[in-house]
């Protein structure tokens, strides 16, 4: 046998060994995911249908016996039991001496074939033995031959059938033993799959909720900063020392609020949002004077509060452009901050014109982006909520869970 038939026979046993170890692994997750109450229902049933087949088998197989068996004598009736039972006996006498006169035959038949071969052999036929005694040589063999020929154990019928009954037993166990031996190997490396597939899908989520709050957050609209580089520009011809105030207030607020823009975190704390909001409104103030007043009421206690980034900014921006602004007299402008129930309640009160009064050449993205980002960020476990604040005006207010910033 050459090395390339080797190797096809190599091949062949791996593919066949593969073969079965992918049934076997099938087997395996089959029977590790079924309950302990559908195995047992399983294997009783396994056991009964067994029983019946074997029954059913052996049935047949005893009538195709006593098919086989030659019908009882039937006595004649004119004669007695003893004369009956003396007839029956001496049939079986005949019948046995027969068969030893058979079985002697046999033997005679049988030591003769092994004297004719023995006597054919050439070392027999060779040696320098007489008739008589090569004779009698050939006779001892041969008698030794039949002797071993009839005590050989291969001549002896043994027994060794199984039931069907004990196979589907042995199959019985050996699902049990792979559904205790390996049921806690396989759950352990079923929840650790489970476990990876979870967290490469919270690694997903997570960073598609950091990119969607970063194009949130882009998309504030910084209308009030045209507005104040405006107001800026008349005052540096009108009133010089206003206008130089104004720039310093616009300085300071931009130094807080564009690092807020830049930070897509959810730890920032309610004071520097209140802060910056302070800042914004300082400014707003210098441009519409009178026209605006507003109240910012959040307790030292909350300052630490978590709060996500320029969502209040953006609160105030919506209360200023769509409801005090285009109000010719102005109005006011509320902030207030407490907890109620484990939430942190912010509210923004305007008294403008009302939701959906101004004409508007906005986007609307605002509220919609505030919105998507308590989504993103509390997975429903937040409130976003825009309610009407009579005479006029509106109250938007917002829910999240009370935590301290980090």
């Amino acid at each position: 046998m050459n090395e390339e038939n080797i190797q096809i026979i190599k091949a062949r046993f791996y593919e066949v060994l593969d073969f079965f170890k992918k049934i076997f692994d099938r087997l395996a997750v089959w029977v590790i995911q079924l309950s302990w109450g559908k195995f047992i229902f399983l294997m009783i049933l396994s056991l009964i249908m067994g029983g019946a087949i074997e029954d059913g088998v052996n049935s047949l197989r005893n009538a195709e016996y006593a098919a086989t068996l030659p019908p009882p004598p039937v006595p004649p009736a004119n004669k007695n039991a003893d004369q009956q039972q003396a007839e029956q006996e001496k049939a079986d006498a005949e019948k046995e001496l027969a068969d030893e006169k058979k079985a002697g035959h046999d033997k005679e038949k049988i030591k003769k074939k092994l004297h004719d071969k023995i006597a054919g052999l050439n070392v027999i036929q060779d040696s320098d033995l007489s008739s008589e005694d090569k004779n009698e040589l050939i006779n001892a063999v041969s008698e030794y031959l039949l002797t071993l020929e009839e005590n050989s154990p291969s001549s002896t019928r043994i027994s060794t059938n199984i039931s069907l009954n004990n196979w589907v037993f042995l199959f019985i166990m050996m699902l049990l033993g792979i559904k205790v031996l390996m049921g806690g190997k396989k759950r352990a490396e079923a929840l650790a799959r489970e476990a990876q597939k979870e967290s490469e899908r919270e690694a997903l989520l997570r960073q598609v909720a950091e990119a969607k709050i970063q194009m949130m957050q882009a998309q504030i609209e910084p209308h009030f900063l045209f507005n104040t580089l405006a107001s800026v520009e008349y005052l540096i011809e009108t009133d010089p020392p206003r206008a130089s105030a104004m720039q310093r207030s616009l300085i300071q607020y931009l130094r807080q609020v564009l690092p807020q823009i830049r930070d897509h975190a959810s730890g920032n704390h309610l004071g520097r949002e209140a802060d910056m909001v302070a800042a914004y409104l300082e400014l707003l103030k210098m441009r519409m004077e009178e026209r605006l007043e507003f109240n910012i009421h959040i307790p030292e206690g909350l300052r630490s509060a978590a709060f996500p980034p320029m969502i209040l900014q953006t609160l105030v921006e919506n209360a200023i452009k769509h409801g005090l602004e285009p109000k010719t007299e102005g109005g006011s402008l509320s902030v207030y901050a407490e907890v109620a129930h484990q939430k942190l309640r912010i509210s923004v009160i305007d008294n403008g014109l009302g939701f959906g009064m101004a004409k508007s050449s906005g986007t609307g993205l605002g509220l919609q982006n505030i919105r998507e980002r308590l989504a993103l960020l509390y997975k429903g476990n937040s409130l976003f909520s825009i309610t009407e604040n009579k005479p006029t005006g509106v109250c938007i207010t917002i829910e999240v869970p009370y935590t301290l910033a980090i």
